[in-house]
């Protein structure tokens, strides 16, 4: 090998849903090894299957069912 050259070796992952050998180059997908993988991972985030560790979330503001309007309509000003 001469002096000042490196050789680049061709960077390879692994799928982190079907654990295929990806190489990194030139894949829209990355990581992932193909599209299908990427849409299992997008489902696997937006049906609550994977979880980012926090403290809990306030009560009062998880409210389902909240609507904009006036909290107490009763009390509506003449």
């Amino acid at each position: 090998m001469r002096e000042g050259v490196r050789h680049r070796k061709s960077s390879i992952g692994r799928c982190p849903i079907c654990r295929r050998e990806v190489p990194a180059a030139d894949n829209p997908y990355r990581p992932f090894c193909s599209e299908r993988c990427q849409l299992i991972d997008l489902d696997n985030w937006l049906s609550g299957r994977y979880r980012i560790a926090g403290c809990p979330a306030d009560p009062s503001l998880a409210r389902r069912g909240s609507s904009t309007a006036d909290p107490n309509p009763d009390e509506a000003e003449p």
